[in-house]
């Protein structure tokens, strides 16, 4: 039973990632990411 609940949160996993990739919000994250990180060093 173990491995059910550990193969459907891998599956539903890949779904919402593709889901994300598909809809461009790669980029999004990628970019407040980079804006936070230089915003805690000072930069930004």
């Amino acid at each position: 039973m173990r491995r059910v609940g550990t193969v459907l949160c891998l599956i539903v996993s890949v779904i919402l990632i593709v889901a994300g990739v598909c809809d461009h919000q790669f980029q999004t994250v990628m970019a407040k990411a980079a804006k936070i990180c230089l915003e805690c060093i000072g930069i930004g």
